[in-house]
């Protein structure tokens, strides 16, 4: 097996690993508020969120910035706990609304590079200091990018099916995923060691 294919494979398992909920839980806490109508408006999220981690997994990777991984590991479900809130709290008819586009796509951009650097301490534990790196991190990058849109397109035919074949209201829908999302990020912030 090639290097780019294991450390692709490696990139989309690291998202879609049980044990990387947390990912998921903030992709689907940023994608609740879409339906599978809005397919242009969610790739565009997912570029903001993309461009996001691409820029911090880079400087993580390449050690060209220090942080502090406690304070990262409180920010990941922070993130995931402010964007399931936000939901909550939006008007039945504004989920279309250019504003909460607008909102959606900066949390996607400023919460996708708190989570890069995540990815990149990930990363960072996998490659060996070889001459290969840069073709390490690409195809680590893009298995990650990959299986956000898996994520995606398994939640938007979920929403789908739910909100138009099962007739579940769309008010119900956002509140319930956020509530519950909401729920699970609050237990992972008070696991933490951080307060």
């Amino acid at each position: 097996m090639s290097d780019f294919l294991l450390y692709y494979k490696l990139g989309v398992r690291y998202i879609l690993d049980i044990y990387s909920v947390e990912y998921i839980l903030f992709l689907i806490s940023l994608l609740v508020v879409f339906t599978i109508k809005d397919w242009k408006r969610v790739i565009i999220l997912l570029i903001f969120f993309i461009i996001g981690y691409t820029i911090t997994i880079s400087l993580a990777s390449f050690k060209i910035i220090n942080y502090n991984q406690e304070l990262l590991e409180f920010l990941l479900p922070l993130t995931i706990f402010f964007t399931s809130f936000t939901n909550i709290f939006k008007k039945k008819d504004n989920f279309r609304y250019y504003g909460n586009m607008r909102k959606n796509y900066f949390l996607a951009l400023v919460f996708g590079a708190i989570h890069g650097f995540s990815y990149g301490n990930y990363f960072s534990g996998l490659t060996n200091e070889s001459i290969r790196i840069w073709d390490q991190f690409v195809a680590f990058n893009l298995g990650v990018g990959t299986s956000q849109i898996i994520v995606s397109l398994i939640f938007l035919v979920l929403a789908f099916l739910f909100l138009n074949l099962f007739g579940v209201n769309r008010r119900d829908w956002v509140m319930v995923i956020s509530s519950g999302i909401a729920g699970v990020a609050l237990t992972l912030l008070f696991e933490l060691k951080f307060w």
